[in-house]
């Protein structure tokens, strides 16, 4: 026992006075030593370090069956022999430094700062035996071709830790050999699991106050660089082979990609060299064809990084604050995981997304965004410096109201969004983004408030707009409704469209569900009846007697858009219905032409004027007015083509037409009206009647989504009906009509 300790003294003194390569990890043996040694557990539960091994040597536990006896029988030999033969071996010229006196007397200062024989050769990756201090001075072909650890047999290990144990006044002795929790890192635990086996030591970098009592030391002192300290803890081989001994330098030239889960492959990965993304580029997206597509190539910490943007979409100042800040990243920061350290520390923009295939790359730069590409890197990264033309929020020209908000919905879906969040400003509010369209890729956002929507309505929903298969859909919302709601020849429409944001929000309290489309400032309110597309925000506008005013004065002129014209003609036709005191209905002269193709002239005159209004230029619109009202309008009855009485009446259908709120529902109104005219140029009265009825059979046949569309006259709703011909007080509105089947139907909630 006495000779096992002394050998340790003289091992530990070797260790320390050495040369200066062992303290401070520098030149190649500290490349050689930084790898870390195995240890083994025999079956009792002893720990002892496992023999180095060639390139081609076995490993692990088959190295001690194999050569265990053999070792064991040259090892004192083996260390009787190392410090002459390193002195025999040591190139001329070269002085070598001998131990310090006292190398036979024990360490104390090293005992007293907690650290045995043990935990130092844990702490610096090596063997603690006799040769050592040539290996750690930088001296002699042992430390050229690095230091291997001996095997100790299971009694010499227990034997050391007994006699370490008794000195720092242990009364038990410990299985780990007095290695510490922040240097063993882990070993206690799985000594006291029972582990049996190989284990791969891991190491703390700190040294204690004893190690760093001989001065500074460089920044790889036990040759970890930042790049090996990393490479370690990730796990992967060539990240092992970084951590073995090589300084930050070698191990940022033998690494992989740090991105990306090597143990599953991606579909359409990201290319490793900037020739190969700029190839790809080239043939995916047209770049270098097409000239408003720009790949940017810096060079920023000796990484080469490449920017892709669409010029036009992306945002100048953004891109240029970002270049600016990484023109000062150096070499050091961006060494050892540029993609991390660059979403991390060094763009300065609130929104920067990693990616880890081309094709997601690509969308989101066709989308406007910014790719970056990194030489080396499995991991793009995608900034979101949008800049999309964009006019001003003005108020819709189909939504006028004489009092309230002047802000209406854009073509940019952002600013859609953020007008309906400013207004519902419930955390709640949901706003779910997919793509639609395999070419156009156009973004479609539903908007829903999550405890009040009901999520049958929100799922089905979703379902549709997700089994959505067409090459693109350039007219945005327009094809989104047909492709999502099976209409059919159905001219009347199921879906509500509005462009002002207060009248999404007070749809979505009453729990339905909004789709907004990029590129169109049209937002679809699902699910809509009937009577929907009746209502316009200038009720709300007013106090509740005139709004109600105004809604029935609404419904009138639609009702007359409607009757009035086959009414009038079914008169015209049958004399006898005329009720007493109105004779005088009907042409005195009934001109040259008859009655009901003078009807379609003055339709077909009135749908063509409309589209020449919508197709004139401002400065046109007067003149076009006059040429309408006196060449056509009064020429066409002193002619005698038209009578007075038929453009009278044709002049308050259209009126009523355009008093209906949605324009979508008075060009199915006018269809309407047709088809009733010729059943009573057909049929007369029963022509009429049987006409009407199949319209209102027609509409209750309807469904939007899962709601009526005649509701509430059908299933009948008291409420709902009430709601529907009087625009009543906001705080009789204590719950939400019953046609969404709102998860929460209270409006007015309970005081906390």
């Amino acid at each position: 026992m006495k000779k096992l300790i002394g050998k340790m003294m003289v091992k530990d003194k070797d260790r320390r006075y050495g040369g200066t390569g062992g303290i401070s990890g520098s030149g190649a043996d500290a490349n050689d030593r930084s790898k870390a040694p195995l240890l083994q557990i025999d079956e009792e539960g002893n720990v002892f370090a496992a023999p180095e091994m060639e390139e081609n040597a076995p490993s692990g536990t088959e190295l001690n069956e194999d050569a265990g006896d053999t070792r064991r029988e040259n090892q004192p030999q083996s260390r009787t022999n190392a410090p002459q033969e390193t002195a025999e071996k040591e190139a001329p010229g070269r002085e070598r430094r001998e131990p310090a006196q006292g190398a036979g007397k024990p360490d104390e200062s090293r005992r007293e700062s907690g650290h045995g024989a043990a935990a130092d050769g844990l702490r610096t990756g090596n063997r603690d035996d006799a040769s050592g201090g040539a290996a750690r001075s930088g001296k002699g072909p042992e430390a050229r071709k690095g230091f291997r650890a001996e095997p100790r047999s299971p009694q010499e290990f227990r034997e050391e830790s007994e006699s370490q144990g008794c000195e720092s006044g242990s009364k038990e002795p410990d299985r780990s050999a007095g290695l510490t929790e922040e240097d063993a890192f882990g070993i206690k635990k799985l000594l006291r699991d029972g582990n049996k086996g190989p284990i791969q030591a891991s190491f703390s970098r700190k040294r204690s106050a004893a190690d760093q009592g001989g001065g500074e030391q460089p920044a790889n002192a036990e040759g970890y660089g930042a790049a090996a300290d990393v490479g370690h803890s990730e796990g992967t081989e060539q990240q092992k082979q970084a951590s073995g001994g090589r300084g930050a330098k070698q191990g940022q030239k033998g690494k992989g990609p740090s991105n990306g889960d090597e143990s599953k492959p991606v579909d359409d990965p990201i290319p490793l060299t900037m020739q190969e993304i700029k190839d790809m580029l080239e043939e995916r997206s047209g770049l270098g064809t097409s000239f408003d597509l720009v790949l940017r190539e810096m060079v920023f910490g000796s990484i080469r990084v490449g920017f892709y943007y669409v010029n036009g979409l992306a945002k100048d100042q953004v891109l240029t604050m970002v270049l600016d800040r990484l023109s000062y990243a150096d070499h050091t920061v961006m060494e050892h995981n540029p993609a991390e350290s660059l979403k991390e520390y060094l763009i300065p923009h609130i929104q920067v997304s990693p990616y880890q295939t081309m094709k997601e790359v690509i969308g989101q730069v066709m989308a406007g965004a910014t790719g970056v590409f990194i030489e080396g890197e499995k991991t793009a990264l995608v900034v979101d410096a949008k800049n999309f033309p964009v006019r001003s929020t003005e108020e819709p020209d189909l939504e006028r109201v004489v009092r309230g908000s002047r802000d209406g919905f854009v073509e940019t879906l952002m600013t859609n969004v953020a007008l309906v969040r400013r207004r519902v400003r419930d955390p709640k509010l949901r706003a779910e983004i997919m793509q639609v369209g395999k070419r156009t890729s156009t973004d479609i956002c539903i908007g829903y408030i999550d405890d009040i929507a009901n999520p049958k309505l929100v799922e089905a929903i979703r379902d549709k707009v997700k089994s959505v298969e067409l090459d693109g859909i350039p007219l945005a919302e327009k094809q989104l409704e047909e492709a999502i709601v099976a209409k059919g020849w159905n001219p009347y429409p199921l879906v509500r469209y509005t462009e002002r944001p207060d009248v999404a929000a007070a749809h979505l309290l009453e729990g339905h569900v909004i789709l907004m489309s990029d590129t169109s400032p049209s937002v679809m309110i699902m699910p809509s009846t009937f009577f929907h597309h009746l209502q316009h925000a200038e009720e709300y506008r007013q106090l509740p007697i005139i709004g109600s005013y105004l809604r029935w004065v609404r419904f009138l002129g639609i009702l007359a858009s409607l009757f009035l014209l086959p009414l009038w003609y079914l008169m015209v036709l049958e004399p006898g219905l005329k009720p007493t005191g109105l004779e005088f209905i009907g042409p005195q002269n009934p001109g040259k032409i008859p009655v009901l193709i003078q009807f379609l002239l003055a339709e077909l005159g009135i749908d063509l004027m409309r589209m020449a209004s919508v197709h004139t230029p401002t400065p046109l619109s007067v003149a076009m007015g006059l040429v309408a009202a006196i060449l056509i309008g009064d020429i066409a009855v002193k002619t005698g083509l038209f009578t007075n009485e038929i453009i009278f009446y044709i002049s308050i259908a259209t009126i009523g037409m355009f008093a209906t709120p949605s324009y979508e529902l008075s060009l199915a109104n006018r269809i309407v009206r047709l088809i009733l005219l010729f059943s009573v140029a057909l049929f007369k009265v029963p022509g009429l009647v049987v006409a009407t009825t199949g319209w209102l059979v027609f509409l209750s046949l309807q469904r939007s989504h899962t709601a009526p569309y005649m509701w509430p006259f059908l299933p009948f709703n008291a409420m709902g009906l009430l709601n529907i011909l009087f625009r009543l007080p906001v705080l009789k509105h204590k719950t939400r009509l019953s046609i969404t089947r709102a998860k929460d139907g209270t409006r007015q909630p309970a005081p906390e």
